[in-house]
């Protein structure tokens, strides 16, 4: 749902998943990371019980947290499961992890993240150049935050 769909890995530092062997590997990649990572997930819809998409966020310092990422499906984007994600990790950040900040990013033209985030309260914080590792090309990551 998410890892074939190159209109989903535009903004992201993965790229499109071809076959079957590719899928394999890069699920026990996903699970290895996760366990590494406490508060990184993969999404799953509940109606239907498939996975949708990954989130997730880590401790930058003490009661700040910073997404590492939320994507979802091309099928699932538009329908509020962003929203519901964002939501998720800035309450569970502030009530389980005692977390005051958290910050999101974006990629530069990707208005839709954006939009999501100003939705949810985030507002603009700063921008850092940053070089994208499978390509080396130079891109602007801009960066929102929230008081929680």
């Amino acid at each position: 749902n998410l890892w074939r769909h190159s209109e989903s890995a535009k903004y992201m530092l993965w790229n499109v998943t071809t076959s079957e062997e590719d899928a394999q590997d890069r699920m026990a990649r996903t699970i290895k990371f996760e366990e590494e990572h406490p508060y990184c997930w993969i999404v799953y819809e509940k109606a239907s019980n498939q996975a949708i998409g990954f989130a997730g966020m880590e401790e930058i310092e003490p009661g700040v947290f910073e997404d590492m990422g939320v994507a979802l499906g091309p099928d699932f984007v538009g329908k509020g499961y962003g929203k519901q994600i964002i939501n998720a990790m800035a309450d569970y950040a502030k009530i389980n992890l005692g977390a005051h900040k958290m910050l999101l990013s974006y990629r530069e033209g990707n208005v839709a993240s954006k939009k999501l985030q100003e939705s949810c309260g985030f507002t603009y914080s700063h921008s850092v150049d940053k070089d994208d590792p499978r390509t080396g090309e130079m891109y602007v990551l801009h960066y929102t935050c929230k008081m929680l």
